[in-house]
């Protein structure tokens, strides 16, 4: 089985964020970006799976200008096969990449997709819902725990309730928590071997999929500081804080 693992390019989070001047958005320019975090436990699960035997190739794709291909790189040192970027300068929304993916998918008959839970720049976490539908495949969302058996996939999920067991047919698009696994270092010696593995560019236009923008961003503000917290000397001061300074309780 094949499986297209979806990566994103995205600020690093140790980072931290300035919004531009003009409050059109974040400002990126010279700044350290890497693969999204959540991607990353996508990449390594798919990983895991081919050294348990269930995959044969894994496929990392993005979406994304010149510097994307950093990113695709990282993937192919970590220990994806192979990689397909879908270049374009333009920063597109949800549906857009989802429509992307989702030609990629069938174009090289995959029989799993990965992608992260979300993205922390955007924080959308839509694009892999999205795909589930345009594919018509069943979606296994916050996955923490994935068996995959024959046409069947077992995936434990987390939910606001607690953690969720369910049973999804083969194929699927799955989205990975933060706690599905430890996304493994990579080496020297793999990044090396990364620069030789092959990377497929793809025009975004050449796809003649309609991926124009249905949101406009209005304005980008920093959030406000802080105030300095204080001392009590008592229960009864804070409950009297919270109640009636905070307004809390």
């Amino acid at each position: 089985m094949k499986v297209l693992v979806c990566v994103k390019r995205v600020l690093d989070p140790q980072v931290k964020a300035r919004v531009k001047a003009d409050g059109s958005g974040v400002d990126l320019a010279n700044a350290k970006m890497t693969m999204n975090p959540f991607c990353e436990n996508g990449l390594e699960e798919a990983l895991r799976l081919r050294e348990a035997g269930t995959v044969e190739e894994i496929i990392v794709a993005s979406v994304g200008g010149g510097k994307t291909e950093e990113t695709l790189r990282h993937g192919l040192a970590m220990g994806a096969d192979r990689a397909i970027q879908v270049v374009t300068e333009e920063a597109l929304e949800p549906l857009a990449i989802a429509k992307v993916l989702k030609q990629i998918a069938e174009q090289e008959g995959v029989g799993l997709v990965l992608t992260g839970k979300q993205a922390i720049d955007d924080d959308s976490n839509q694009t892999a819902q999205m795909m589930s539908a345009l594919l018509g495949w069943s979606l296994a969302a916050f996955c923490s725990d994935i068996k995959i058996e024959g046409d069947k996939a077992t995936i434990i999920r987390e939910v606001d309730a607690g953690l969720e067991t369910i049973e999804v047919r083969m194929p699927t698009v799955m989205s990975a928590d933060l706690r599905l696994n430890e996304p493994r270092y990579v080496k020297l010696p793999d990044v090396m071997k990364a620069k030789r593995k092959p990377m497929d560019k793809i025009e975004l236009d050449s796809l003649g999929l309609d991926t124009a923008n249905r949101l406009t961003t209005l304005q980008v503000e920093e959030p406000e500081g802080r105030a300095a917290g204080i001392i009590v000397n008592s229960v009864g001061e804070l409950v009297e804080k919270l109640r009636n300074e905070a307004k809390v309780i």
